[in-house]
Formats: C-alpha cells, sequence, structure tokens
C-alpha cells in the first residue's frame, strides 16, 4: 500500500522579490598628467630631462639642507653651502645638491646594446643591476661636472640613477666627497580633499566650489574602489579562466546573497593596473622552427604570423560584462598593447571593439568629460571621491628593484614619493620619452593614495611627511600569480585584500 504525503505545504505564494542594490556614483576627476601631445619627436637628446628634474627639485632639497645643516660645526669647521659640484674643494666642509649616477657594471649600456643589434624591443628582464663585490660606484652630477660619493652613510641609504638628494661631507685626496649625512627632498606639498572636484552634499548634489569641506564620513559613506592588475588573458589554462570568471561574478554581485551584493554595491569604480594581456601563450599546431622565427623577426621588427588575437579578445569581453554595472579605470603595463617608453600612453579603444561604446569620444578634449571606460595613461593621476590619487602599471618599482639589495617594494615606493620623482631611473635604464620642457615624473603635489601595479605580493603602509602630508602606499599584486586583488575604502583610506578561489 503506498502512503500518501501531505504535499499542502508546497503550495505557497512565492516569495517577495528582492530589491537590486544600485551601484554607488563614482566622483572622478583624471588629470591627464602624463598624456603626450600627438606630435611627437625622438630627435632631442635625453640629457635635458636630467637639468629639468635637478631645476625642479633642487630647491627642495637645498630648503630641507640649509634647514638641517645651516651653523653645523664640525671639529671647529663651519659647514657651508656650494653652489655646483665642481665648486667642492678638497679638505673644505661643505654640502651641495645634485643628481645620483650609479655606476654598475651589471647595468645594460644603451650604446653596447645599438652596437649588438639589441634595440628592436623593450627588453624585460627580471635580473638585479646590484652587485655586492663593491664594484658599483656612486656619483653626483649637475651641469658642472661629477663627483664620486664614498663613506659608510651610503650602505644603510637606498640611491637609484636619476633622484636629487644633497650631500655633506668633504673631499679627501683621492678627490672623492666623502659623506657625512644625506638629505632627500622628502614630500611635496599635499592638496586638501576635495582640491579640484566637487564633494557630494547629503542630497546628492554637488557642495560650491568654496564651501569647506572636512574628512568627515560622507553620507553616502562606504564607497570603495577596487584595484586589480596582472589578469593576463591567454585562454590557454581552463582553471585560470575559472578564477577569472569567479572575479566577474564577485565584482557584479552574482555569486553571492543579498547581504554581501550590497556590499558590492558599494565599489563604485574598478582600476585595471596593467599587464591585462599575457604575451606567453603559443599558437598550437605551430611547426616553424624558432630560430627561424628570431631570424625573420630581427629582419623585419615584426612577424605578424606570431599574433594571437584570443588573449586581446578574452579582455574586451571582460571589460564588456562589467561596465554596464561598474565604471572602469584602465592603464597599460608592460606586456600590454601600448608603446613601450614612459609614460606609457591609453591602450586604443580599437582594441575593444565591444566596450568602446563606453569609452568617451576619442577626439574629445582632455577637459571633457571621462567616458564610462576610461583608457589611462601609465604613469596615472587622478582625483577620486576627492582623494589625490596615483598609480602606476609596475614597471617604475621593478626598475628600481634593480638598482638595491632589499626586495622591500613599499620602501622604494615611499623613496620615491621622498625623492618627489615617480620614475627616477627614467630615461637611464626605464626607457621614456625624451621630454624637453618639462619632466611629469616630478610630484609636484603629493598623493593622498599611491598604488603600484603587478607586484609579486600584497603590502600596505601609511608614510607621513614633515608638514603633516600622508600618504596610503599600496603594493597591487599580479591577479594571475595570487588571486588577489585590493578594495580601498574612499573615506578612511584603509585596505583590503579580497582572495578568489576556485577549490
Amino acid at each position: 500500500m503506498v502512503k500518501l504525503e501531505d504535499v499542502s505545504s508546497l503550495l505557497q505564494a512565492p516569495a517577495p522579490s528582492q530589491k537590486v542594490p544600485i551601484r554607488t556614483d563614482s566622483t572622478y576627476k583624471p588629470l591627464h598628467s602624463f598624456a603626450l601631445d600627438k606630435q611627437r619627436s625622438y630627435k632631442q637628446q635625453y640629457g635635458d630631462m636630467y637639468f629639468l628634474r635637478l631645476a625642479k627639485i633642487k630647491p627642495a632639497v637645498e630648503e630641507v639642507a640649509s634647514k638641517a645643516w645651516d651653523g653645523t660645526e664640525i671639529g671647529g669647521e663651519l659647514a657651508k653651502r656650494v653652489d655646483r659640484v665642481l665648486d667642492v674643494r678638497q679638505g673644505e666642509l661643505c654640502w651641495v645638491a645634485g643628481t645620483v649616477y650609479m655606476d654598475m657594471r651589471l647595468k645594460p649600456n644603451i650604446l653596447e646594446d645599438v652596437s649588438k643589434d639589441r634595440w628592436l624591443s623593450a627588453p624585460i628582464s627580471s635580473q638585479k643591476y646590484y652587485s655586492d663585490d663593491g664594484s658599483d660606484q656612486i656619483m653626483l652630477e649637475d651641469d658642472s661636472g661629477r663627483v664620486r660619493l664614498v663613506g659608510e652613510l651610503l650602505n644603510s641609504i637606498p640611491l637609484v640613477t636619476g633622484c636629487i638628494i644633497a650631500v655633506m661631507g668633504t673631499e679627501n685626496t683621492n678627490g672623492e666627497f666623502e659623506v657625512i649625512d644625506l638629505k632627500v627632498p622628502d614630500l611635496a606639498p599635499q592638496p586638501e580633499r576635495w582640491a579640484l572636484s566637487k564633494a557630494p552634499s547629503a542630497s546628492g548634489k554637488s557642495k560650491s566650489e568654496d564651501t569647506d569641506m572636512t574628512d568627515s564620513p560622507s553620507p553616502n559613506g562606504g564607497k570603495k574602489v577596487a584595484i586589480v592588475s596582472g589578469l593576463s588573458f591567454s585562454g590557454t589554462d581552463a582553471s585560470y579562466d575559472l578564477e577569472l570568471n569567479l572575479l566577474l561574478e564577485y565584482l557584479l554581485g552574482e555569486a553571492l546573497g543579498p547581504d554581501e551584493q550590497t556590499s558590492i554595491s558599494q565599489i563604485s569604480r574598478l582600476i585595471i593596473a596593467g599587464d591585462s594581456i599575457s604575451t606567453t601563450a603559443t599558437k598550437e599546431n605551430d611547426d616553424e622552427d624558432d630560430e627561424t622565427k628570431k631570424r625573420a623577426q630581427k629582419k623585419y621588427g615584426y612577424d605578424a604570423s606570431a599574433y594571437n588575437p584570443l588573449p586581446s579578445q578574452l579582455f574586451d569581453e571582460f571589460v564588456a560584462e562589467l561596465l554596464p554595472s561598474i565604471p572602469i579605470t584602465l592603464l597599460p603595463g608592460a606586456r600590454d598593447p601600448a608603446n613601450a617608453s614612459y609614460p606609457q600612453q591609453p591602450i586604443h579603444t580599437a582594441m575593444f571593439p565591444l566596450s568602446r561604446a563606453y569609452a568617451s569620444d576619442p577626439g574629445a578634449a582632455s577637459t571633457s568629460q571621462p567616458g564610462w571606460f576610461d583608457t589611462v595613461t601609465n604613469p596615472w593621476e587622478a582625483e577620486i571621491e576627492g582623494w589625490r590619487i596615483l598609480g602606476t602599471g609596475g614597471q617604475n618599482v621593478d626598475d628600481v628593484f634593480k638598482y638595491v639589495e632589499s626586495d622591500d617594494r613599499l620602501g622604494m615606493m615611499e623613496a620615491m614619493c621622498r625623492w618627489r620623482c615617480c620614475a627616477p631611473t627614467a630615461p637611464d635604464t626605464l626607457w621614456s620619452y625624451p621630454f624637453q620642457e618639462d619632466d611629469p615624473f616630478v610630484l609636484k603635489s603629493c598623493p593622498h593614495v599611491y598604488f603600484v601595479g603587478c607586484q609579486p605580493e600584497f603590502a600596505t603602509k601609511v608614510i607621513h611627511g614633515p608638514d603633516g602630508q600622508s600618504v596610503r602606499l599600496i603594493a597591487v599584486p599580479s591577479f594571475s600569480k595570487t588571486k588577489e586583488f585590493v578594495l580601498v575604502d574612499t573615506e578612511t583610506l584603509e585596505v583590503t585584500k579580497i582572495k578568489i578561489a576556485s577549490r
């Protein structure tokens, strides 16, 4: 006999539909600090960049040095300031400001590269220029000449080519400058929050520009900015494709419950910081000999048969899925389809047939309203929710890393802030455009947030300046290696690391 069960409990009214959270608006103003003119010339000399940098930063470092060393007396001798490196006299206690040059035997030489026909593409190398055998030399130079720096103090302070410093000491009998103390320009003046854009009021409308705005929590509080780097789309790894899909669903809130969806809706902008497309993917059924490929590329400069369109198509699809929900800022990286030299210009929207509808008009002026999909330079500067943000795709820190013994990426980022230069090694070992009238890598204003993409691991800290400046440093890990990205709270500037795991 079959037992009948009571099924009346199944006849229930449908549950009320869940209200879909609305994505929080983003207050965003790009500054276009690193945009190049359309008419670009590489005929000029690179040496002018060093003179421009020294002219801009030298007054700041001399001011710091003057406050520290004026009236300093050692052994009955008063330290005096000299204007030029060649004005240093043997046995006299003095201080002078100039540009650092690192003479390192492992550092690449452009003249040697040209002579060996190795100049067709930008090299990507992870080796160190630093050597611990004592062969590296530190020079200080200006438009008058160059002097070698020596002293135990230099072993504890990391220096790279292109940074501007002031040193106090005396010249010895060998013509070397023995350093007793060293000063850097330190953090530049920091603008107030909402210095450029208008702060939203409680009603959602903008306050007038002359309104005094404090850093108290916004009525709309809880906004966050997501930063991810090193997506490295290739289409060759099924397990990694799954993790990319999980990242997509997380940002869209599709794989989360109602409470988590409300939290995700507070992410007002996504920043993609470099290396979005992988260059390691290989084509299947490729029987051509590798040596033949290399000879063809060396002869013709570009091998069209080696181009694989799949990574860029997958990346375009990823971005197009997100854009209806969240605005995106895209920085190029070392492996992306953009110019190799610093500052990298925006990836052309022609690379994004599905996503470019959300971008601004290519013919519009730089002062016009940015598009929902904003392809920007690397480095890049903007004001987001009133905070001054500086970000890069990572090449500047990766290059500084080669000069020093340390592996502390945050320490290198802090040093660049205190040197007031976000790419000090350009144009020596970091390929750069030969600027003639201005060096955009000089930090005229101190950012509130400084992030660097494509780093080996996540790290963050806050540094402070002599005049109350405060900078949040963020090393953003490569997503393809760590499966991690970060969220930055736009009220407290606290940083949260998010890890995506498929199992």
